[in-house]
């Protein structure tokens, strides 16, 4: 029996998304940053003013809501906008969790996002509706930063985030976030899911550099 559509579609966007995030793509463009605050286990990045293309997702798992938010964008990226424009990938695939409710009540919604390069940032080309995308403007403003290896799945971006709290807790860092907060945390994820030995991924939450003793000044 062959494979059906479903399938062959999964496939052929599987296959893309290792071209498009292998090694020689990953140094195409990425978000700039300075890097004002460094530890053993974690460090605070300023990120500049910046644009991204967000695809928002209730579904229930991390993982599949990467995907299908994925899906998405790859379509905006191959002209699936008012412009017709193509759009050259960028890293990383960004996937922001939103909390809500407490306890046995507690549901989180998704919001997967690429950056847009820097010719698209001023005027990002519109996505055609059915995609349901939309852009995400970011003033500059700080990150910590936790890098993990292996792959991103549900169980583990929840603990490598309380980890990252954890470390931040112990660090003059430890008043400028309120996780868990609402806007909880982010995934950063810089590899082609054919990558099995060195990937790369990050979790990032927003911190305030004002409420640090460190000087930073980030508006």
């Amino acid at each position: 029996m062959g494979m059906q559509p479903p399938a062959v579609l999964s496939l052929l966007l599987l296959l893309v998304a290792l071209a498009l995030l292998s090694p020689a793509a990953r140094g195409s463009e990425s978000p700039q940053y300075t890097t004002v605050h460094a530890e053993s286990d974690f460090e605070v990045r300023l990120y500049h003013d910046t644009v991204w293309m967000s695809a928002p997702s209730d579904h229930s798992s991390f993982h599949v809501a990467t995907k299908l938010g994925f899906h998405r964008l790859f379509q905006y990226l191959m002209g699936a906008n008012l412009n017709s424009s193509r759009i050259r990938m960028t890293t990383p695939i960004l996937t922001s969790i939103v909390v809500a409710g407490a306890g046995p009540l507690q549901s989180s919604t998704y919001f997967v996002r690429l950056y847009l390069p820097t010719q698209f940032q001023a005027s990002p080309p519109v996505p055609l509706p059915e995609l349901n995308l939309r852009p995400d403007k970011w003033p500059g403003h700080c990150i910590a930063v936790r890098s993990f290896s292996g792959y991103a799945r549900d169980k583990n971006v929840v603990d490598e985030a309380d980890k990252l709290a954890m470390s931040l807790s112990r660090s003059p860092w430890g008043n400028s976030t309120n996780y868990p907060s609402k806007n909880a945390y982010s995934i950063a994820q810089y590899n082609s899911p054919f990558c099995i030995i060195g990937r790369v991924n990050e979790v990032w939450f927003d911190v305030d550099c004002k409420s640090t003793s460190t000087g930073v000044e980030a508006y």
